[in-house]
Protein backbone atom coordinates (compact mmCIF):
# COMPACT_ATOMS: atom_id res chain seq x y z
CA UNK A 1 0.00 0.00 0.00
CA UNK A 2 1.31 3.43 -0.87
CA UNK A 3 2.72 5.27 2.08
CA UNK A 4 1.24 8.70 2.74
CA UNK A 5 3.17 11.12 4.89
CA UNK A 6 1.36 13.64 7.01
CA UNK A 7 1.13 17.00 5.23
CA UNK A 8 3.34 19.76 6.58
CA UNK A 9 0.98 22.53 5.50
CA UNK A 10 -1.08 24.16 8.27
CA UNK A 11 -4.24 22.28 9.12
CA UNK A 12 -7.43 24.04 8.03
CA UNK A 13 -10.06 24.57 10.75
CA UNK A 14 -12.64 21.81 11.07
CA UNK A 15 -16.36 22.42 11.27
CA UNK A 16 -19.58 20.82 12.34
CA UNK A 17 -21.16 19.89 9.05
CA UNK A 18 -24.63 21.31 8.63
CA UNK A 19 -24.81 21.90 4.90
CA UNK A 20 -22.93 25.19 4.74
CA UNK A 21 -19.83 25.62 2.58
CA UNK A 22 -16.59 25.09 4.45
CA UNK A 23 -13.06 25.89 3.50
CA UNK A 24 -11.70 27.01 0.16
CA UNK A 25 -13.20 25.61 -3.00
CA UNK A 26 -10.96 23.28 -4.97
CA UNK A 27 -8.99 25.11 -7.66
CA UNK A 28 -10.12 24.90 -11.25
CA UNK A 29 -9.69 21.36 -12.54
CA UNK A 30 -8.90 19.92 -9.11
CA UNK A 31 -11.22 17.35 -7.65
CA UNK A 32 -12.38 17.29 -4.07
CA UNK A 33 -12.06 14.46 -1.58
CA UNK A 34 -15.65 13.50 -2.29
CA UNK A 35 -14.69 12.27 -5.72
CA UNK A 36 -16.60 15.13 -7.38
CA UNK A 37 -15.39 18.05 -9.38
CA UNK A 38 -16.47 21.51 -8.26
CA UNK A 39 -20.22 21.82 -8.67
CA UNK A 40 -20.88 18.14 -8.03
CA UNK A 41 -20.45 17.03 -11.62
CA UNK A 42 -18.81 13.99 -13.13
CA UNK A 43 -17.28 11.65 -10.55
CA UNK A 44 -13.59 11.41 -9.99
CA UNK A 45 -12.17 7.91 -9.78
CA UNK A 46 -10.06 7.75 -6.66
CA UNK A 47 -7.02 5.49 -6.80
CA UNK A 48 -7.76 1.95 -5.74
CA UNK A 49 -6.13 0.64 -2.62
CA UNK A 50 -3.11 -1.47 -3.32
CA UNK A 51 -3.41 -4.81 -1.56
CA UNK A 52 0.20 -4.96 -0.50
CA UNK A 53 2.14 -3.29 2.25
CA UNK A 54 4.97 -5.72 2.82
CA UNK A 55 4.74 -8.06 -0.13
CA UNK A 56 2.02 -10.16 1.49
CA UNK A 57 -0.95 -7.88 0.96
CA UNK A 58 -1.37 -7.77 4.71
CA UNK A 59 -0.66 -5.31 7.43
CA UNK A 60 2.13 -5.85 9.86
CA UNK A 61 0.95 -7.57 13.04
CA UNK A 62 2.92 -5.35 15.41
CA UNK A 63 -0.12 -3.19 16.18
CA UNK A 64 1.54 0.11 15.19
CA UNK A 65 -1.09 2.53 13.88
CA UNK A 66 1.55 5.03 12.74
CA UNK A 67 2.43 2.96 9.68
CA UNK A 68 0.35 1.80 6.73
CA UNK A 69 -2.18 -0.86 7.55
CA UNK A 70 -4.51 -2.95 5.40
CA UNK A 71 -7.16 -5.04 7.09
CA UNK A 72 -9.39 -5.60 4.07
CA UNK A 73 -10.58 -9.14 3.54
CA UNK A 74 -9.32 -10.80 0.40
CA UNK A 75 -11.96 -12.41 -1.83
CA UNK A 76 -10.76 -15.88 -0.84
CA UNK A 77 -10.89 -15.11 2.89
CA UNK A 78 -7.13 -15.43 3.35
CA UNK A 79 -6.25 -15.39 7.03
CA UNK A 80 -4.89 -12.31 8.72
CA UNK A 81 -1.60 -12.50 10.63
CA UNK A 82 -1.61 -13.22 14.33
CA UNK A 83 -2.94 -10.68 16.80
CA UNK A 84 -0.47 -8.01 17.93
CA UNK A 85 0.84 -8.18 21.45
CA UNK A 86 -0.92 -6.00 24.00
CA UNK A 87 2.33 -4.24 24.89
CA UNK A 88 5.35 -3.71 22.71
CA UNK A 89 8.80 -4.64 23.98
CA UNK A 90 9.53 -0.99 24.66
CA UNK A 91 6.30 -0.59 26.61
CA UNK A 92 7.09 -3.66 28.69
CA UNK A 93 10.48 -2.15 29.57
CA UNK A 94 8.86 1.18 30.36
CA UNK A 95 6.22 -0.38 32.62
CA UNK A 96 8.91 -2.41 34.39
CA UNK A 97 10.98 0.73 34.99
CA UNK A 98 7.99 2.63 36.38
CA UNK A 99 7.02 -0.22 38.69
CA UNK A 100 10.62 -0.67 39.77
CA UNK A 101 11.01 3.02 40.51
CA UNK A 102 7.75 3.10 42.44
CA UNK A 103 8.69 0.07 44.57
CA UNK A 104 12.14 1.55 45.23
CA UNK A 105 10.49 4.78 46.32
CA UNK A 106 8.16 2.89 48.67
CA UNK A 107 11.18 1.24 50.29
CA UNK A 108 13.26 4.39 50.66
CA UNK A 109 10.61 7.06 51.30
CA UNK A 110 7.14 5.51 51.35
CA UNK A 111 5.00 8.50 52.32
CA UNK A 112 6.84 10.91 50.04
CA UNK A 113 6.45 8.48 47.15
CA UNK A 114 2.74 7.97 47.80
CA UNK A 115 2.16 11.72 48.23
CA UNK A 116 3.96 12.53 44.97
CA UNK A 117 2.07 9.82 43.10
CA UNK A 118 -1.18 10.98 44.62
CA UNK A 119 -0.49 14.56 43.59
CA UNK A 120 0.28 13.53 40.02
CA UNK A 121 -2.93 11.51 39.75
CA UNK A 122 -5.03 14.35 41.16
CA UNK A 123 -3.51 16.84 38.72
CA UNK A 124 -4.15 14.47 35.82
CA UNK A 125 -7.75 14.01 36.97
CA UNK A 126 -8.29 17.75 37.12
CA UNK A 127 -6.72 18.30 33.72
CA UNK A 128 -8.93 15.62 32.15
CA UNK A 129 -12.11 17.00 33.73
CA UNK A 130 -11.06 20.52 32.83
CA UNK A 131 -10.63 19.52 29.21
CA UNK A 132 -14.14 18.03 29.11
CA UNK A 133 -15.54 21.28 30.47
CA UNK A 134 -13.64 23.22 27.83
CA UNK A 135 -15.06 20.97 25.12
CA UNK A 136 -18.60 21.40 26.41
CA UNK A 137 -18.12 25.16 26.67
CA UNK A 138 -16.81 25.40 23.10
CA UNK A 139 -19.81 23.39 21.99
CA UNK A 140 -22.39 25.52 23.79
CA UNK A 141 -21.13 29.08 23.97
CA UNK A 142 -21.70 29.60 20.24
CA UNK A 143 -25.30 28.35 20.59
CA UNK A 144 -27.68 29.43 17.85
CA UNK A 145 -31.02 27.89 16.88
CA UNK A 146 -30.45 25.03 14.50
CA UNK A 147 -32.51 25.57 11.35
CA UNK A 148 -30.87 22.88 9.26
CA UNK A 149 -32.82 19.84 10.35
CA UNK A 150 -34.11 19.27 6.80
CA UNK A 151 -32.23 18.75 3.55
CA UNK A 152 -32.25 21.62 1.03
CA UNK A 153 -34.86 21.29 -1.69
CA UNK A 154 -32.36 21.49 -4.54
CA UNK A 155 -30.98 17.97 -3.99
CA UNK A 156 -32.44 16.04 -6.90
CA UNK A 157 -32.51 12.25 -6.94
CA UNK A 158 -30.67 12.27 -10.26
CA UNK A 159 -27.66 13.92 -8.59
CA UNK A 160 -27.42 11.41 -5.75
CA UNK A 161 -24.66 8.78 -5.87
CA UNK A 162 -24.84 5.10 -4.99
CA UNK A 163 -24.63 4.74 -1.21
CA UNK A 164 -23.38 1.54 0.44
CA UNK A 165 -24.89 0.58 3.81
CA UNK A 166 -23.08 -2.05 5.86
CA UNK A 167 -25.29 -3.98 8.28
CA UNK A 168 -23.21 -6.39 10.40
CA UNK A 169 -25.63 -8.77 12.09
CA UNK A 170 -24.83 -11.53 14.58
CA UNK A 171 -27.53 -13.34 16.53
CA UNK A 172 -30.00 -10.52 16.00
CA UNK A 173 -33.15 -12.39 14.96
CA UNK A 174 -35.29 -10.34 17.34
CA UNK A 175 -34.56 -7.06 15.54
CA UNK A 176 -34.31 -8.21 11.92
CA UNK A 177 -37.68 -6.83 10.88
CA UNK A 178 -36.97 -3.59 12.72
CA UNK A 179 -33.66 -3.36 10.86
CA UNK A 180 -35.30 -3.81 7.45
CA UNK A 181 -38.01 -1.28 8.36
CA UNK A 182 -35.36 1.28 9.32
CA UNK A 183 -33.60 0.95 5.96
CA UNK A 184 -36.88 1.14 4.06
CA UNK A 185 -37.75 4.34 5.95
CA UNK A 186 -34.66 6.13 4.61
CA UNK A 187 -35.49 8.99 2.26
CA UNK A 188 -33.11 7.87 -0.46
CA UNK A 189 -33.79 6.26 -3.86
CA UNK A 190 -33.79 2.53 -3.27
CA UNK A 191 -32.21 1.95 -6.68
CA UNK A 192 -29.16 3.87 -5.41
CA UNK A 193 -28.78 1.87 -2.19
CA UNK A 194 -26.20 -0.90 -1.98
CA UNK A 195 -27.16 -2.61 1.27
CA UNK A 196 -24.76 -5.30 2.47
CA UNK A 197 -26.35 -7.56 5.10
CA UNK A 198 -23.30 -9.17 6.70
CA UNK A 199 -24.00 -12.54 8.32
CA UNK A 200 -21.53 -14.76 10.14
CA UNK A 201 -20.82 -18.20 8.74
CA UNK A 202 -21.60 -19.96 12.04
CA UNK A 203 -24.75 -17.94 12.78
CA UNK A 204 -27.26 -20.37 11.30
CA UNK A 205 -30.10 -18.98 13.43
CA UNK A 206 -29.92 -15.51 11.87
CA UNK A 207 -29.31 -16.89 8.40
CA UNK A 208 -32.43 -19.03 8.67
CA UNK A 209 -34.45 -16.05 9.92
CA UNK A 210 -33.24 -13.90 7.01
CA UNK A 211 -34.32 -16.60 4.56
CA UNK A 212 -37.85 -16.43 5.96
CA UNK A 213 -38.42 -12.70 5.55
CA UNK A 214 -38.72 -10.78 2.34
CA UNK A 215 -35.81 -8.43 1.83
CA UNK A 216 -36.00 -5.41 -0.49
CA UNK A 217 -34.20 -5.69 -3.81
CA UNK A 218 -31.43 -3.35 -2.64
CA UNK A 219 -30.26 -5.88 -0.03
CA UNK A 220 -27.26 -8.06 -0.79
CA UNK A 221 -26.66 -10.94 1.65
CA UNK A 222 -22.99 -11.67 2.34
CA UNK A 223 -21.84 -14.56 4.52
CA UNK A 224 -18.54 -13.66 6.20
CA UNK A 225 -16.03 -16.55 6.23
CA UNK A 226 -15.01 -17.70 9.70
CA UNK A 227 -11.40 -16.55 9.30
CA UNK A 228 -9.63 -14.37 11.84
CA UNK A 229 -11.09 -12.81 14.99
CA UNK A 230 -14.88 -12.80 14.93
CA UNK A 231 -16.49 -9.41 15.37
CA UNK A 232 -17.97 -6.42 13.64
CA UNK A 233 -14.69 -5.09 12.13
CA UNK A 234 -14.03 -8.36 10.30
CA UNK A 235 -17.54 -8.33 8.86
CA UNK A 236 -17.30 -4.67 7.86
CA UNK A 237 -13.99 -5.24 6.08
CA UNK A 238 -15.60 -8.06 4.12
CA UNK A 239 -18.41 -5.72 3.11
CA UNK A 240 -16.07 -2.82 2.34
CA UNK A 241 -14.12 -4.97 -0.07
CA UNK A 242 -17.35 -5.48 -2.05
CA UNK A 243 -18.90 -2.03 -1.64
CA UNK A 244 -20.21 -0.37 -4.79
CA UNK A 245 -21.15 3.03 -3.43
CA UNK A 246 -19.28 6.31 -3.65
CA UNK A 247 -20.14 6.76 0.02
CA UNK A 248 -20.50 4.17 2.75
CA UNK A 249 -22.16 4.07 6.16
CA UNK A 250 -22.34 1.43 8.87
CA UNK A 251 -25.49 0.87 10.93
CA UNK A 252 -26.04 -1.55 13.79
CA UNK A 253 -28.92 -4.01 13.76
CA UNK A 254 -31.14 -2.02 16.14
CA UNK A 255 -30.45 1.42 14.63
CA UNK A 256 -33.13 3.83 13.45
CA UNK A 257 -31.39 6.68 11.60
CA UNK A 258 -33.31 9.82 10.79
CA UNK A 259 -34.81 9.35 7.30
CA UNK A 260 -32.84 12.17 5.64
CA UNK A 261 -29.46 11.20 7.08
CA UNK A 262 -27.97 9.86 3.84
CA UNK A 263 -29.07 12.93 1.88
CA UNK A 264 -27.56 15.19 4.53
CA UNK A 265 -24.32 13.27 4.34
CA UNK A 266 -24.14 13.64 0.55
CA UNK A 267 -24.76 17.39 0.77
CA UNK A 268 -22.20 17.76 3.53
CA UNK A 269 -19.50 15.82 1.68
CA UNK A 270 -20.03 17.96 -1.42
CA UNK A 271 -19.92 21.25 0.47
CA UNK A 272 -17.28 20.69 3.14
CA UNK A 273 -13.51 20.89 2.93
CA UNK A 274 -11.88 18.36 0.57
CA UNK A 275 -9.97 16.63 3.37
CA UNK A 276 -13.10 15.68 5.34
CA UNK A 277 -13.41 11.95 4.68
CA UNK A 278 -15.77 10.92 7.47
CA UNK A 279 -18.96 12.21 9.05
CA UNK A 280 -20.00 10.97 12.47
CA UNK A 281 -23.75 11.27 12.99
CA UNK A 282 -24.98 11.87 16.52
CA UNK A 283 -26.25 8.86 18.46
CA UNK A 284 -29.02 8.70 21.02
CA UNK A 285 -31.54 6.19 22.38
CA UNK A 286 -35.18 5.52 21.65
CA UNK A 287 -35.80 3.63 24.91
CA UNK A 288 -34.28 6.12 27.35
CA UNK A 289 -37.29 6.00 29.72
CA UNK A 290 -37.18 2.21 30.17
CA UNK A 291 -35.35 2.31 33.52
CA UNK A 292 -32.77 4.27 35.48
CA UNK A 293 -29.83 2.66 33.66
CA UNK A 294 -31.15 3.70 30.24
CA UNK A 295 -31.71 7.25 31.52
CA UNK A 296 -28.09 7.52 32.70
CA UNK A 297 -26.88 5.95 29.48
CA UNK A 298 -28.91 8.38 27.35
CA UNK A 299 -27.63 11.40 29.29
CA UNK A 300 -24.06 10.17 28.84
CA UNK A 301 -24.58 9.72 25.08
CA UNK A 302 -26.19 13.16 24.78
CA UNK A 303 -23.09 14.77 26.30
CA UNK A 304 -20.68 12.63 24.28
CA UNK A 305 -22.13 13.07 20.80
CA UNK A 306 -23.85 16.45 21.13
CA UNK A 307 -21.16 18.28 23.07
CA UNK A 308 -17.82 16.50 23.55
CA UNK A 309 -17.27 15.35 19.95
CA UNK A 310 -18.22 18.75 18.46
CA UNK A 311 -15.86 20.26 21.03
CA UNK A 312 -13.03 18.02 19.84
CA UNK A 313 -13.82 18.99 16.26
CA UNK A 314 -13.64 22.68 17.14
CA UNK A 315 -10.13 22.09 18.53
CA UNK A 316 -9.09 20.28 15.33
CA UNK A 317 -7.82 17.17 17.10
CA UNK A 318 -8.38 13.43 16.69
CA UNK A 319 -12.02 12.36 17.12
CA UNK A 320 -12.95 8.83 18.25
CA UNK A 321 -15.71 7.50 16.02
CA UNK A 322 -18.81 5.87 17.42
CA UNK A 323 -19.58 2.27 16.52
CA UNK A 324 -22.32 3.19 14.06
CA UNK A 325 -23.51 5.92 11.69
CA UNK A 326 -20.00 6.65 10.43
CA UNK A 327 -20.28 7.96 6.87
CA UNK A 328 -17.17 7.58 4.71
CA UNK A 329 -15.91 8.33 1.26
CA UNK A 330 -15.53 4.70 0.24
CA UNK A 331 -12.21 4.95 -1.57
CA UNK A 332 -10.67 6.92 1.28
CA UNK A 333 -11.75 4.23 3.71
CA UNK A 334 -10.08 1.63 1.50
CA UNK A 335 -6.91 3.71 1.45
CA UNK A 336 -7.04 3.72 5.25
CA UNK A 337 -7.08 -0.09 5.17
CA UNK A 338 -10.50 -0.61 6.74
CA UNK A 339 -11.16 -1.54 10.35
CA UNK A 340 -8.75 -3.29 12.70
CA UNK A 341 -10.30 -6.72 13.47
CA UNK A 342 -8.08 -7.14 16.54
CA UNK A 343 -9.38 -3.97 18.21
CA UNK A 344 -12.80 -4.29 19.83
CA UNK A 345 -13.41 -0.53 19.48
CA UNK A 346 -12.16 -0.43 15.92
CA UNK A 347 -14.10 2.79 15.38
CA UNK A 348 -12.07 4.78 17.91
CA UNK A 349 -8.80 3.58 16.41
CA UNK A 350 -10.00 4.42 12.91
CA UNK A 351 -10.72 7.97 14.04
CA UNK A 352 -7.08 8.31 15.11
CA UNK A 353 -5.83 6.85 11.82
CA UNK A 354 -7.96 9.34 9.89
CA UNK A 355 -6.31 12.18 11.77
CA UNK A 356 -2.80 10.79 11.37
CA UNK A 357 -3.33 10.55 7.62
CA UNK A 358 -3.97 14.31 7.60
CA UNK A 359 -7.71 13.91 6.93
CA UNK A 360 -10.64 15.04 9.05
CA UNK A 361 -13.81 13.83 10.70
CA UNK A 362 -16.83 16.11 11.05
CA UNK A 363 -19.94 15.72 13.19
CA UNK A 364 -23.06 15.40 11.06
CA UNK A 365 -26.20 17.17 12.20
CA UNK A 366 -28.38 14.08 12.15
CA UNK A 367 -29.25 11.53 14.83
CA UNK A 368 -29.41 7.76 14.78
CA UNK A 369 -31.51 6.27 17.55
CA UNK A 370 -30.32 3.03 19.11
CA UNK A 371 -31.50 0.68 21.83
CA UNK A 372 -29.88 1.55 25.15
CA UNK A 373 -28.74 -1.54 27.02
CA UNK A 374 -31.29 -1.90 29.80
CA UNK A 375 -29.93 -4.90 31.77
CA UNK A 376 -26.97 -4.41 34.08
CA UNK A 377 -25.03 -7.56 33.16
CA UNK A 378 -25.57 -6.86 29.48
CA UNK A 379 -24.46 -3.25 30.02
CA UNK A 380 -21.26 -4.36 31.77
CA UNK A 381 -20.47 -6.74 28.89
CA UNK A 382 -20.85 -3.90 26.43
CA UNK A 383 -18.97 -1.28 28.46
CA UNK A 384 -16.11 -3.60 29.35
CA UNK A 385 -15.58 -4.19 25.63
CA UNK A 386 -15.56 -0.46 24.98
CA UNK A 387 -13.06 0.21 27.76
CA UNK A 388 -10.87 -2.66 26.59
CA UNK A 389 -10.93 -1.25 23.07
CA UNK A 390 -9.93 2.21 24.27
CA UNK A 391 -7.04 0.60 26.14
CA UNK A 392 -6.01 -1.20 22.94
CA UNK A 393 -6.23 2.02 20.94
CA UNK A 394 -4.24 4.01 23.46
CA UNK A 395 -1.52 1.39 23.86
CA UNK A 396 -1.17 0.79 20.14
CA UNK A 397 -0.82 4.52 19.49
CA UNK A 398 1.64 4.95 22.34
CA UNK A 399 4.07 2.30 21.10
CA UNK A 400 6.11 5.19 19.71
CA UNK A 401 5.05 8.21 21.77
CA UNK A 402 7.68 10.60 20.46
CA UNK A 403 6.80 9.82 16.86
CA UNK A 404 3.09 10.08 17.69
CA UNK A 405 3.61 13.52 19.23
CA UNK A 406 5.51 14.63 16.15
CA UNK A 407 2.77 13.42 13.81
CA UNK A 408 -0.09 14.83 15.86
CA UNK A 409 1.36 18.08 17.09
CA UNK A 410 1.44 19.17 20.73
CA UNK A 411 -2.22 20.21 21.01
CA UNK A 412 -3.64 16.98 19.61
CA UNK A 413 -1.14 14.84 21.54
CA UNK A 414 -2.18 16.43 24.84
CA UNK A 415 -5.82 16.05 23.86
CA UNK A 416 -5.19 12.38 23.10
CA UNK A 417 -3.74 11.84 26.58
CA UNK A 418 -6.55 13.67 28.37
CA UNK A 419 -9.38 12.18 26.33
CA UNK A 420 -8.39 8.71 25.13
CA UNK A 421 -6.06 7.94 28.03
CA UNK A 422 -7.89 9.60 30.91
CA UNK A 423 -11.29 8.14 30.03
CA UNK A 424 -9.90 4.73 30.92
CA UNK A 425 -7.44 5.57 33.67
CA UNK A 426 -9.97 7.55 35.68
CA UNK A 427 -12.36 4.60 35.74
CA UNK A 428 -9.59 2.38 37.11
CA UNK A 429 -8.32 4.83 39.71
CA UNK A 430 -11.68 6.06 41.04
CA UNK A 431 -12.36 2.98 43.20
CA UNK A 432 -8.99 3.40 44.95
CA UNK A 433 -10.01 6.86 46.15
CA UNK A 434 -13.49 5.69 47.10
CA UNK A 435 -11.92 2.94 49.24
CA UNK A 436 -9.56 5.44 50.88
CA UNK A 437 -12.50 7.71 51.74
CA UNK A 438 -14.39 4.78 53.24
CA UNK A 439 -11.35 3.63 55.22
CA UNK A 440 -10.76 7.14 56.55
CA UNK A 441 -14.30 7.57 57.80
CA UNK A 442 -14.35 4.06 59.25
CA UNK A 443 -10.93 3.99 60.96
CA UNK A 444 -9.32 7.46 60.70
CA UNK A 445 -6.14 5.67 59.59
CA UNK A 446 -3.17 7.94 60.17
CA UNK A 447 -1.39 7.08 56.93
CA UNK A 448 -4.13 8.60 54.75
CA UNK A 449 -3.53 12.25 55.79
CA UNK A 450 0.19 11.62 55.28
CA UNK A 451 -0.27 11.12 51.55
CA UNK A 452 -2.49 14.19 51.29
CA UNK A 453 -0.20 17.13 52.15
CA UNK A 454 -1.94 20.51 52.08
CA UNK A 455 -1.50 21.32 48.35
CA UNK A 456 -2.69 17.86 47.30
CA UNK A 457 -5.55 17.93 49.80
CA UNK A 458 -6.84 21.27 48.48
CA UNK A 459 -6.62 20.09 44.88
CA UNK A 460 -8.32 16.80 45.72
CA UNK A 461 -11.11 18.56 47.63
CA UNK A 462 -11.62 20.96 44.74
CA UNK A 463 -11.79 18.05 42.32
CA UNK A 464 -14.18 16.13 44.55
CA UNK A 465 -16.64 18.98 45.01
CA UNK A 466 -16.27 21.18 41.95
CA UNK A 467 -15.09 18.56 39.44
CA UNK A 468 -17.72 15.97 40.28
CA UNK A 469 -20.38 18.67 40.48
CA UNK A 470 -19.42 19.90 37.03
CA UNK A 471 -19.60 16.36 35.66
CA UNK A 472 -23.11 16.00 37.06
CA UNK A 473 -24.13 19.33 35.56
CA UNK A 474 -22.75 18.25 32.19
CA UNK A 475 -25.24 15.37 32.22
CA UNK A 476 -27.95 17.87 33.08
CA UNK A 477 -26.83 19.94 30.10
CA UNK A 478 -27.00 16.92 27.81
CA UNK A 479 -30.48 16.02 29.01
CA UNK A 480 -31.81 19.56 28.71
CA UNK A 481 -30.37 20.01 25.21
CA UNK A 482 -32.25 16.88 24.10
CA UNK A 483 -35.36 18.10 25.99
CA UNK A 484 -35.23 15.07 28.25
CA UNK A 485 -36.34 17.15 31.21
CA UNK A 486 -37.51 14.13 33.19
CA UNK A 487 -33.92 12.82 33.27
CA UNK A 488 -32.44 15.90 34.93
CA UNK A 489 -33.11 14.76 38.50
CA UNK A 490 -31.48 11.38 37.86
CA UNK A 491 -28.22 13.05 36.82
CA UNK A 492 -27.50 13.77 40.48
CA UNK A 493 -27.40 10.03 41.19
CA UNK A 494 -24.75 9.48 38.55
CA UNK A 495 -22.01 8.48 41.09
CA UNK A 496 -23.79 5.14 41.26
CA UNK A 497 -23.39 4.93 37.49
CA UNK A 498 -19.68 5.66 37.88
CA UNK A 499 -19.34 2.67 40.20
CA UNK A 500 -20.82 0.39 37.54
CA UNK A 501 -18.52 1.94 34.94
CA UNK A 502 -15.48 1.15 37.08
CA UNK A 503 -16.65 -2.44 37.51
CA UNK A 504 -16.82 -2.74 33.72
CA UNK A 505 -13.39 -1.09 33.38
CA UNK A 506 -11.71 -3.68 35.60
CA UNK A 507 -13.37 -6.46 33.66
CA UNK A 508 -12.05 -4.88 30.45
CA UNK A 509 -8.56 -4.63 31.95
CA UNK A 510 -8.62 -8.32 32.81
CA UNK A 511 -9.80 -9.27 29.32
CA UNK A 512 -7.17 -7.03 27.73
CA UNK A 513 -4.49 -9.54 28.75
CA UNK A 514 -6.63 -12.68 28.96
CA UNK A 515 -8.52 -12.46 25.62
CA UNK A 516 -7.83 -9.08 24.01
CA UNK A 517 -9.66 -9.62 20.71
CA UNK A 518 -12.70 -11.34 22.20
CA UNK A 519 -15.86 -9.56 21.06
CA UNK A 520 -18.35 -9.81 23.93
CA UNK A 521 -21.81 -9.85 22.41
CA UNK A 522 -24.38 -7.23 23.46
CA UNK A 523 -27.95 -8.53 23.42
CA UNK A 524 -30.50 -6.40 21.57
CA UNK A 525 -34.23 -6.61 21.07
CA UNK A 526 -35.10 -6.30 24.78
CA UNK A 527 -36.84 -3.00 24.03
CA UNK A 528 -38.54 -2.65 20.66
CA UNK A 529 -38.63 0.56 18.68
CA UNK A 530 -42.08 2.14 18.70
CA UNK A 531 -42.66 4.27 15.57
CA UNK A 532 -45.37 6.21 17.37
CA UNK A 533 -43.01 7.27 20.16
CA UNK A 534 -42.22 10.96 20.07
CA UNK A 535 -38.50 11.60 19.79
CA UNK A 536 -37.81 15.29 20.12
CA UNK A 537 -34.72 16.56 18.32
CA UNK A 538 -32.23 18.61 20.30
CA UNK A 539 -32.35 22.36 20.34
CA UNK A 540 -29.71 24.93 21.00
CA UNK A 541 -26.91 22.64 19.73
CA UNK A 542 -24.91 24.93 17.50
CA UNK A 543 -22.74 24.36 14.51
CA UNK A 544 -19.15 24.66 15.68
CA UNK A 545 -17.57 27.77 14.28
CA UNK A 546 -14.00 28.35 13.28
CA UNK A 547 -12.14 31.36 14.56
CA UNK A 548 -13.41 33.51 11.71
CA UNK A 549 -16.51 31.84 10.31
CA UNK A 550 -20.04 31.31 11.53
CA UNK A 551 -21.87 28.45 9.84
Amino acid sequence: MTHFKRPVAPRTPSVLVTGAPVGPAPPEGRTSATGLRPGGEAPWSAPKVTQSTNGTGRASSNGDVLGDVNYLSEPDGTSLPGAPSVLSAGQVVGVALVIGGFVTGLVLAPFLTLAATNGGVVLFFMAANGMKLVLIDRSLRHATPNHLRSVPEWIADAKLPVYTILLPVFRETSVLRQLVAGIEALDYPKALLDVKLLLEEDDTETRDAVAQIGLPACFDILVVPDVGPQGKPRACNYGLFRAKGEYLVIFDAEDRPEPDQLRKSVVSFRMCAPNVVCHQAKLNYFNRSHNLLTRWFTSEYSVWFDQLLPGLQSLDVAIPLGGTSNHFITERLRLLGGWNPYNVTEDAELGVRIYLRGWKTAVLDSTTYEEATSQYRNWIRQRSRWVKGYMQTYLSCMRRPVRLAGRMGLKSFVSFQLFFGANTLCLLVNPIYWIMIAVWFATHAGWIPSIFPAPVLYLAAFGLLVGNGACMLSLVSGSVARRHYGDVKWAFLVPVYWVIMSMAAYKGLFQLFHKPSYWEKTEHGICQYEPSESIIPPFGLPPVRTESLWL
